[in-house]
């Protein structure tokens, strides 16, 4: 069964959603949805080439059980280097994806995935035009892998990834999430997501 919501209706988190991190600052707009304000010093990333661990992005998570489609439109206005928001799929810190337009400079942005298993990160990308501003993305489970899907703007749905996580619970987390891994924060918004049954074909 599937479940849709519209984050430009109502005031308050929809039933089941709940903050990890939670951003410095939440509004409700009619035209944009949910508005979340970063906290500078957030990320996502575990040890590979960098060598930092950084743990404390900002996630507006629901929890699914066994195989399914999540999916979600968001928009951002970047301002500084890696600001970034999209969807994450987690099954703990050492173990989840992440996709979403990460900031790079005035001339480009990078469209990307981040797979993490195992304790370490790996980085995915495509440079995309600073003049796209918003993207729908969509994550569909199927036991251990996971196929990624993005959707500009009066476009269609273009595969991403196909993915492996080691490590997967029953239970797993899904949902939207932003950070700012400089020191600045930058804004951004969720507008609609839902959850349904997956409908990722296995080839024969």
């Amino acid at each position: 069964m599937s479940q849709a919501i519209n984050f430009r209706v109502g005031c308050s988190l929809p039933g089941g959603y709940y903050w990890v991190n939670e951003p410095e600052l939440v509004e409700w707009n009619e035209s944009q949805g949910l508005v979340m304000k970063t906290k500078p010093d957030t990320d996502f990333w575990q040890r590979t080439h960098y060598g930092f661990e950084r743990d404390n992005g900002h996630c507006l998570f629901t929890k699914v059980k066994g195989d399914f489609a999540f999916t979600a439109e968001v928009s951002f206005d970047p301002l500084t280097q890696y600001d970034q928001c999209g969807v994450m799929l987690r099954a703990d810190k050492d173990h989840w994806i992440k996709a979403s337009v990460e900031y790079e400079n005035e001339s480009f942005s990078r469209l990307g995935s981040v797979v993490t298993n195992m304790g370490y990160s790996d980085w995915a990308t495509t440079d995309i035009s600073n003049e796209i501003k918003s993207m729908s993305y969509r994550i569909s489970r199927r036991g251990h892998d996971v196929l990624i899907e993005y959707k500009s703007p009066g476009a269609d749905w273009k595969q991403m990834r196909i993915a492996h996580l080691h490590k997967v619970m029953e239970i797993m987390e899904v949902g939207v999430y932003a950070c700012s891994p400089r020191d600045r924060s930058f804004s951004c918004s969720v507008t609609e997501a839902s959850i349904g049954p997956n409908q990722w074909e296995r080839e024969e």
